[in-house]
């Protein structure tokens, strides 16, 4: 007899021009072989993942983590109470530290998480990578907290221009004057609060990794890319997965050292002398793990049975050369679909689909 399929609520369905992790991540895991059932969780009602042929089997909206913790898992455990949630999945830096920290709260209730603890979660933060970089041995380039204009004063005799400015969790621009930091520090700072971090930029070529720990100190996935094309947002929009031993080597040391548990992605720059500079660490899957699904590397897979207390081989190769290139389709949807999700916070798959529209691609 079948048993009952595995119950997982998904966030990251901004599949935009600044997308997010759940879409390829959601992918992966229906191309894993796993019975499953998908329950986005979508913060906004345009999120294109809602209405994504199958992708999601239903969707429910959910308030952002700013509205408060007590308000945020109330609507997380409404929703269970409907849908019996056996693991859950985030995808967004902000509201990582809000399910880290109600990680016990939600395993009474049954739901799962396979997430970082609150201290590796914190050490691996964009203001502490400097210290995180000598702590593990890893070269990080010079960095500072800017919190008011007022520390941008000493600005150019502690760096060389052109820097980067970075935002806590999201956005990064480069500056080539201390006028052009002030800028990029109002409009960071007024989406994304304090700190703002400037940080040296090292010239070179932009190299990730997407990783797996099983928090034992264990890699169990690992797969490098190097970005081909980059948005002006940063994000890479088309990439190649290439063999680099001293990346894996790097990687592999990091989550031995850390016991690192969940899911990363490390933003490296290889310079022309073959130096390796960690610019970020992501403390969760990236949206372009799907590469490294292609490449024979299933690691939303790997999570979701790791989470789940399977047993799950090291993934030791996969294959180099493989591409991924995101595109633009205008997907056609019903405002009958917008109006019940935004009206009633729930979609639920097939609800209104437009026929003639093509299904997501390599989808069983």
């Amino acid at each position: 007899m079948k048993g009952k399929p595995l119950h997982i609520a998904i966030t990251g369905l901004n599949n935009t021009d600044n997308p997010g992790p759940g879409v390829p991540v959601i992918r992966g895991i229906r191309e894993s072989g796993l019975d499953v059932r998908i329950i986005g969780l979508a913060y906004e009602n345009l999120e294109p993942g809602i209405y994504m042929p199958g992708i999601t089997d239903i969707t429910y909206l959910i308030p952002y983590p700013s509205a408060g913790t007590r308000v945020f898992l109330n609507r997380i455990l409404e929703i269970h109470d409907r849908e019996k949630i056996d693991l859950i999945i985030p995808n967004f830096d902000a509201e990582l530290y809000t399910f880290i920290k109600s990680e016990k709260l939600l395993k009474q209730q049954g739901i799962r998480t396979f997430l970082p603890s609150p201290e590796q979660f914190e050490e691996r933060s964009k203001a502490l990578l400097p210290a995180f970089g000598k702590k593990y041995g890893i070269k990080v380039p010079a960095s500072k907290e800017i919190i008011s204009t007022a520390d941008l004063r000493d600005l150019e005799e502690e760096f060389d221009f052109p820097v980067m400015v970075k935002g806590r969790f999201y956005d990064a621009y480069p500056a080539w004057n201390k006028e052009q930091v002030a800028v990029h520090f109002h409009k960071i700072s007024s989406k994304w609060g304090l700190p703002v971090i400037v940080q040296q930029f090292v010239k070179g070529t932009e190299v990730n990794v997407v990783a797996l720990g099983d928090g034992t100190g264990r890699t169990v996935a690992a797969v490098s890319m190097r970005k081909q094309y980059i948005t002006d947002k940063g994000k890479a929009w088309g990439g190649i997965t290439i063999d680099d031993p001293r990346m894996t080597e790097i990687t592999r040391d990091l989550i031995a050292n850390t016991r690192w548990r969940g899911g990363m992605e490390l933003e490296m720059i290889r310079t022309s002398s073959a130096e390796y500079y960690m610019i970020e660490i992501n403390p969760r899957i990236p949206a372009w793990v799907y590469l490294a699904v292609g490449a024979g590397q299933n690691i939303p897979g790997a999570l979701v049975q790791l989470a789940m207390g399977m047993e799950v081989p090291v993934m030791e190769h996969y294959t180099t050369g493989k591409m991924f290139i995101r595109y633009s389709w205008d997907l056609l949807g019903d405002i009958g679909q917008f109006e019940k999700i935004t009206m009633t916070g729930e979609l639920t798959a097939g609800a209104g689909d437009i026929p003639g529209q093509p299904p997501s691609p390599d989808l069983p």
